[in-house]
């Protein structure tokens, strides 16, 4: 699919709208004549995008045109379309805003994970534990979750504790969380570690004296 832009030479008098699926004529600055289907029209910056026959003769392929009518010098409408586009879906503003929430609260959390100093390892354990726990703040290099679950370096599951009793469902959960965590980081290690193998020497034969 060709995408080509066209403009110069402003013409007064463009049509303010065309119909999606009318078929219009153009000549461009160029003297050039593009006949092509309407795919869309921007009225505020005169652009017009036509679906025109492929260059390169396949059927199964189109040109698509974006013609600037600001700056053609001609415009006819050969056909005029009946076609009514179906209205737009309507947006989920509510969706949308949560979305927009959602994604500044990672990027803060990103740039919370980055500045803390530590190792790209605690980094990404912070990040993996805000995932499903918003909870999660930074003490120094401790990672503090739930406001009393704390996990020091080298942050491993020994490292996990508490301000409160260690059977503590939540001490046990980010326990699990770090765990995993940890085994998860040691099995990309390995995965990722190119491994060489080394070739056998052929033995070498002997050739047996000959008798004399």
């Amino acid at each position: 699919m060709a995408i080509n832009f066209y403009g110069k030479h402003k013409m007064a008098g463009v049509n303010e709208c065309f119909s999606i699926g009318s078929v219009v004529m153009c000549t461009n600055c160029f003297d050039e004549e593009i006949e092509g289907e309407v795919l869309g029209f921007e009225p505020t910056t005169k652009m017009l995008i036509l679906k025109c026959p492929s260059t390169s003769s396949n059927p199964l392929l189109n040109n698509i045109n974006i013609v600037n009518l600001a700056f053609a010098k001609d415009v006819q409408v050969k056909k005029e379309s009946s076609f009514n586009p179906p209205p737009l879906p309507s947006l989920n503003l509510n969706r949308l805003n949560n979305r927009i929430k959602t994604q500044i609260q990672d990027k803060k959390r990103q740039i919370s994970a980055m500045s803390a100093n530590v190792s790209p390892e605690a980094q990404k354990l912070y990040l993996t534990i805000t995932k499903t726990i918003p909870e999660v703040t930074w003490q120094g290099q401790n990672i503090v979750v739930y406001d009393h679950v704390i996990i020091s370096p080298p942050y491993k599951a020994d490292n996990v504790k508490g301000t409160g009793n260690q059977e503590d469902k939540a001490i046990l959960y980010i326990k699990n969380i770090v765990e995993k965590f940890v085994k998860d980081t040691a099995s990309q290690q390995v995965s990722s570690t190119p491994t060489t193998h080394r070739s056998k020497p052929a033995a070498a034969t002997a050739a047996a004296p000959q008798p004399q």
